[in-house]
């Protein structure tokens, strides 16, 4: 697949760039740019970022940050298991328990959150940094949720994190959890008050809190464009053609 010759493999992180020295230089120069693509393209245009992984696993499949993200193109585009594979071997290679939340989160994508529950209660999860164990827990209530225990999921939501008053890179989204779980337990003046929290802690517009807070407040957004589109044009009125006559034939006799 083509690149483009503005993107040179320098983009990449520092610590990839260290795996990747262990390539020869062109190979590590071509696996780098594929790599950037994948990063470049894996939000907007998943299936691109996810041809591109499969170049650079084809050219470096024994680079644990190769595997990885591979295993994030695949998991955008809902490939759960081949996902979950790569992110296994990545896991080999490296020791870490880092990607142990969308290991399970997988699993869920398996139709298995069984397992994902399971893996909530391993002792990898207390070796997570805080970030790690706010994800797993989301994971896990999203599990809860797949077999029907929605109680179980609000009370799994509800934590530290959850009632702390500062704003982490997590707690637009975990409070956005726990604002769509009370909203699906019919209690909707809790949920409001969660998707605004929610919403306050948004700086990036990671969630959809504001359209959410919309539809409960029974707000309709309008298209302008597209209404302006729709209105029906006025239509010319009709020729008389009787009365055209008429006023010719007045014509002739004057």
């Amino acid at each position: 697949m083509p690149i483009p010759p503005e993107v040179t493999g320098d983009e990449i992180d520092r610590d990839v760039r260290q795996e990747l020295m262990s390539l020869p230089k062109t190979l590590a120069e071509d696996v780098a740019r594929n790599l950037v693509m994948v990063a470049q393209l894996i939000d907007e245009e998943p299936e691109k970022a996810y041809a591109y992984s499969r170049i650079a696993l084809r050219l470096a499949s024994r680079v644990a940050a190769v595997r990885e993200a591979a295993g994030f193109a695949a998991y955008a585009t809902q490939k759960y298991a081949e996902a979950l594979a790569e992110f296994r071997a990545a896991r080999r290679m490296t020791g870490s328990v880092e990607l142990w939340p969308v290991m399970a989160d997988c699993e869920r994508g398996l139709g298995r959150p069984e397992r994902a529950m399971a893996m909530a209660g391993e002792p990898e999860v207390q070796k997570l940094d805080k970030a790690g164990q706010v994800e797993m827990r989301l994971v896990a209530a999203g599990a809860r949720r797949d077999m029907g225990q929605l109680d179980a999921a609000i009370v799994t939501l509800q934590s530290p994190e959850l009632a702390s008053n500062s704003v982490q890179p997590w707690t637009a989204r975990l409070r956005y959890a726990y604002a769509d779980a009370l909203l699906e337990a019919g209690r909707e003046d809790e949920a409001r008050e969660w998707f605004a929290k929610a919403l306050e802690a948004d700086k990036d517009g990671s969630t959809d809190a504001s359209d959410r807070l919309a539809e409960l407040d029974g707000v309709e957004f309008v298209d302008a464009a597209a209404e302006e589109h729709d209105e029906p044009e006025h239509d010319e009125p009709e020729h008389d053609e009787e009365a055209d006559a008429a006023v010719s034939d007045d014509e002739s006799r004057g």
